[in-house]
């Protein structure tokens, strides 16, 4: 008689896993450096928005992205704010086919990020006595492509500039 044995030895997990570990603000600033002059100056403030992805691969599974929001305000030539802002997270990435990786860092997780930078230099600006400026939607999936196209013709541009 032969004995069946029902234990079987444990068999890991192989459903691909993405979790956000974290949401954070990993710096923001805003500067004012011809206040109060410039709060004199006549003129219609001139508004440039510049963002940013960067992402590593912390250890194992785990990835920080790092969304960049860049915005100067001017009148004439003249700065009247300018806001530095970092927005980040921390993403577990498990069991991801190696070419879906990139693109879920640089499409996916910077959707997720976006709209807490969008609402953390809003309200930044709002504090410091301005109207808080809205910035407008991505399509970060786009963006990845142009950046794969640009790349491809070794003339690849860091960010983009959004409209006024």
């Amino acid at each position: 008689m032969s004995e069946t044995s029902n234990h079987s030895a444990p068999q890991e997990n192989t459903n691909p896993i993405f979790q956000i570990q974290r949401l954070y603000l990993k710096d923001i600033s805003l500067e004012q450096p011809n206040a109060p002059d410039i709060f004199l100056t006549p003129g219609e403030p001139k508004v440039q928005i510049q963002i940013d992805i960067q992402f590593g691969q912390l250890q194992g599974d785990l990835f920080e992205v790092i969304v960049i929001g860049n915005i100067t305000t001017r009148v004439e030539d003249k700065v009247l704010f300018l806001v530095e802002a970092q927005q980040a997270g921390i993403f577990e990435l498990k069991n991801i086919p190696a070419e879906q990786v990139e693109p879920m860092l640089a499409i996916a997780c910077p959707s997720i990020i976006y709209p807490y930078l969008r609402s953390n230099i809003a309200d930044l600006i709002g504090r410091a006595g301005f109207q808080p400026i809205h910035l407008s939607e991505i399509n970060f999936h786009q963006l990845y492509e142009q950046r794969l196209m640009a790349a491809n013709n070794e003339t690849a541009e860091s960010g983009i500039i959004l409209p006024n």
